[in-house]
């Protein structure tokens, strides 16, 4: 494969669960949603939304209390309570045009923001398991009725040295590409 620093930062990107308590200064933040905002989607829609929480407990808002609220709607509480920033990625859909194509917008948007953190030097992991309770989440984070949650990303800075982690396991080639 040719390497260069946009295939680097793909191939060793992972899923980070543990983080230290540093929290996220506002500027990586800023950085991540602007690379989120990237994206493609149909029409230039950019049915995209954020929310954002700082769960890292260092400011006089209500986050911390929201992130552990976040935490009881997911078997993965222990990932959302630790996790100094959680971003919940929201589908508009009053801005949406074609739900399976803006949904695909989705993930791509969610891809970005995966890729920026890593490429912060950031640990980050997207959570779908919380969308059981998905009507509660909105709830909790006081979402417009026409956001339908689509994900929570957990971010932070690593809580150990990714470089010995190895290569995740993925399939061959041959396994996924088929020639006609």
């Amino acid at each position: 494969m040719i390497q260069n620093e946009i295939t680097e930062n793909i191939c060793s990107r992972r899923s980070v669960r543990k983080y230290s308590n540093e929290p996220i200064s506002e500027e990586l933040v800023l950085t991540m949603l602007e690379c989120a905002g990237f994206a493609p989607s149909g029409l230039n829609n950019q049915p995209w939304r954020f929310i954002v929480v700082d769960n890292s407990g260092t400011d006089n808002s209500d986050d911390k209390e929201i992130g552990r609220r976040l935490s009881e709607q997911t078997h993965y509480s222990d990932i959302v309570s630790s996790a100094p920033l959680l971003i919940a990625v929201f589908l508009d859909t009053a801005a949406s045009y074609n739900r399976e194509k803006d949904l695909m917008a989705i993930g791509a948007t969610i891809q970005n923001i995966l890729l920026s953190a890593h490429s912060l030097g950031l640990g980050a992991v997207w959570l779908g398991e919380i969308l059981k309770n998905k009507d509660q989440v909105s709830k909790i984070l006081e979402a417009p009725e026409t956001f339908e949650l689509t994900a929570v990303i957990a971010v932070g800075k690593p809580a150990a040295d990714l470089s010995d982690s190895g290569n995740a396991a993925r399939k061959a080639l041959d396994e996924i590409v088929f020639k006609k």
